[in-house]
């Protein structure tokens, strides 16, 4: 069964477009690959200095790259037309997970999803530093009970949450 036939584009409400179930998928399926052109680190920040410095009076946040880290000195961007992945949206309760083989990205379902579901996953993002103004680029629209606020790899949402207190309480 060709990806396609699995996946369709659609509007979220998480944001703009989104990547939908056409069909019932099983746990454990390799649903689309995440395509793209190989990049170098220094081309990656490129991409995303222009792209953030483009929408940033923008109040919905439409800034969007389609960079994947895939090893310490490449990126995969996947802001190609063939690139149906690149509308997968991220959520802080994700019923997919990206996996990463050599330079090739695969969206894998790790639940079942139903038909009409809006497929997605957890984008990974990092704290780099303690430093809530990286983030502030970056919030979590997936309406999740348990969602941070931002979107950030799941490890990281404990030390997220001490900031938001932390800073919470310089602004008291």
């Amino acid at each position: 069964m060709s990806t396609q036939e699995y996946i369709e584009i659609k509007g979220s409400g998480i944001h703009r477009h989104g990547v939908f179930a056409r069909r019932g998928i099983p746990k454990g399926i390799i649903i689309t690959e995440y395509v793209g052109r190989i990049i170098s680190k220094d081309e990656s920040a490129k991409i995303q200095e222009e792209m953030i410095s483009k929408y940033k009076d923008d109040a919905d946040n439409n800034a969007a790259t389609y960079i994947f880290n895939i090893s310490d000195d490449e990126d995969l961007d996947g802001d190609v037309p063939e690139n149906d992945a690149r509308f997968i949206n991220h959520s802080c309760e994700p019923n997919c997970e990206y996996v990463i083989e050599g330079k090739r990205v695969f969206i894998r379902s790790i639940k079942d999803i139903k038909k009409g579901e809006e497929i997605t996953y957890n984008y990974g993002f990092e704290l780099e530093e303690d430093d809530l103004y990286e983030f502030k680029d970056h919030p979590c629209r997936c309406g999740s009970k348990d969602c941070v606020g931002y979107i950030l790899a799941e490890d990281e949402w404990v030390r997220m949450r001490e900031l938001l207190k932390s800073e919470h309480k310089k602004q008291k």
